[in-house]
């Protein structure tokens, strides 16, 4: 009994300990917040005050797992991203009761089935297209399907050597991004597009200036195929790379030729390249340095710009022109950009998309320049209307972020990514094995091409590629469809 009346006895100290000590820290607090100036709500309800900021930080996580619905979540809802993590699982990605999806809002893009479907046995896959044919090293591009524009620095080393070994296993191409050829981007051993950015990371002088003699050693890597010139991305045009100084280590800063644990700020564009002139001196160059197929990326806004400089390519010489063109949508993802450029500033790919695949097949060059369609597709439908609209390729960055992990804990910008994906971390960056999310980038790929051929056969065409817009129907305002190649007929129907 006397051992049973001290244990009694010491849990009531204790718990008039923790009374005690609660009720100190909140008089703490409340002096604190009363005397403070720099927050309203704190000061006039102190110490209550402070759940606002815990309840909106709680906010984000209760919204995607208790209370938004599977359609609801911006910029991917769960349904989006449970399609991914279940190709990438190579799981069965059949679904039962009838769609979730609302199918009545403008823009909306619905499929015209053929009352003759191809037969499965009579699958065939899209066959690889030639890039550059004029370069000295052509690229023969074995998938429509590829990794987009993600900087080593913004992501984290395992996930681009996931993406690397799950690339080359898919048979598929992975973009650098603008922030240099890492060893990792080559682990894999498949096909790299090396990207140059406005500050010209890792083919960059002391000084930021472009180095022939750099851009010799890249292109000396039988891994890489092609070069691309960034002239703008979807969720920023207009402005420059945003790098945080907490992931500019010393590694990240060898291989972009910049100083360690400084914030990295591109400039907002390539200052050598003020004209239609200007940016064809460059392609030119940049070819002629590599000896392989040079594009440019750009996210449509004012596009008189572009109306010149196909109506100069179509009366130049073949070698003025880029060998591909990456269309970025206005709702571009990144890491970390301004709200007002992410939200306001540039054309989506529903729009941009027809209107530059229409501009270059007036010009005659339909096949001289390559089209990759980039920006928010994630599902198969995405791809299919991209290769319909005509686009030639289609670029995911998100995607495949999501065949590796992510969860969109929306933390890109905070290097406490919670899955290893963007952060430096290296304690979570052990989370993501990369040798695992490999298999998942692959499997993701095949279910992306398997899902697009069963498309392409339900409208009774053999290959993906041979989708065309009349095979499209799009919603209107009025509420009722109209084929795409009625509200984009193309230059041969204009005229």
């Amino acid at each position: 009994m006397t051992d049973i009346g001290n244990a009694a006895e010491f849990l009531a100290l204790a718990f008039i300990w923790v009374i005690g000590l609660i009720a100190l820290v909140a008089v703490v607090l409340f002096i604190i917040d009363v005397t403070q100036s720099s927050d309203a709500v704190r000061r006039n309800f102190p110490v209550i005050g402070r759940f606002r900021h815990l309840f909106t930080e709680l906010g984000e996580f209760f919204r995607q797992y208790f209370f938004a619905m599977d359609r609801e979540e911006m910029p991917f809802n769960r349904a989006q991203r449970d399609w991914v993590d279940r190709a990438a699982k190579g799981k069965g990605n059949t679904i039962a009761f009838g769609s979730t999806k609302n199918l009545q809002p403008v823009g909306t893009p619905i499929f015209v089935n053929c009352p003759w479907p191809k037969l499965d046995h009579g699958e065939t896959q899209a066959a690889p297209m030639r890039i550059g044919p004029t370069a000295k090293h052509p690229y023969d591009a074995p998938s429509y399907f590829n990794v987009s524009g993600m900087s080593y620095g913004s992501l984290s080393k395992p996930a681009v050597r996931a993406l690397s070994l799950g690339a080359a296993r898919a048979g598929c191409w992975i973009n650098t991004g603008e922030g240099g050829l890492a060893p990792a981007h080559l682990e894999g051993g498949g096909d790299v597009v090396f990207q140059i950015g406005t500050a010209k990371y890792g083919v960059r002088t002391e000084d930021g200036e472009l180095s022939d003699e750099k851009l010799r050693e890249v292109a000396s890597n039988p891994e890489v195929k092609m070069f691309e010139l960034k002239l703008s991305q979807g969720a920023k045009p207009g402005k420059g790379g945003i790098l945080p100084a907490a992931k500019v280590n010393e590694e990240i800063a060898e291989i972009r030729g910049i100083r360690a644990h400084e914030a990295s700020i591109s400039p907002n564009r390539h200052p050598e390249i003020d004209s239609v002139d200007d940016l064809i001196t460059m392609i030119r160059h940049l070819r002629a340095v590599t000896g392989k197929p040079v594009g440019i990326k750009f996210v449509i806004g004012a596009y008189g710009w572009l109306e010149d400089f196909f109506d100069r390519l179509s009366k130049g010489e073949p070698d003025d022109a880029p060998d591909f063109m990456t269309i970025d949508s206005g709702d571009g993802g990144t890491g970390a950009a301004p709200m007002p450029l992410m939200d306001n500033v540039g054309l989506v790919i529903r729009e941009s998309l027809p209107m530059v695949v229409d501009m270059r097949d007036k010009a005659g060059l339909k096949d001289r320049i390559r089209i990759i369609a980039s920006g928010k597709m994630i599902t198969p439908s995405d791809i299919a209307w991209a290769l319909a609209t005509g686009a030639d390729f289609v670029n995911s960055a998100r995607a495949f972020m999501f065949s590796i992990g992510c969860i969109q804990a929306m933390k890109c910008n905070t290097n406490k990514c919670p899955t290893g994906v963007t952060t430096h971390n290296r304690r979570l960056q052990r989370g993501l094995v990369p040798e695992d999310k490999a298999v998942k980038v692959e499997h993701f790929v095949e279910n992306m091409r398997k899902e697009v051929n069963i498309i392409a056969h339900s409208c009774g065409v053999d290959s993906p590629r041979d989708l065309k817009r009349y095979h499209v129907r799009i919603v209107c305002p009025d509420g009722r469809s109209r084929p795409m190649d009625e509200l984009h007929p193309g230059p041969a129907l204009q005229s």
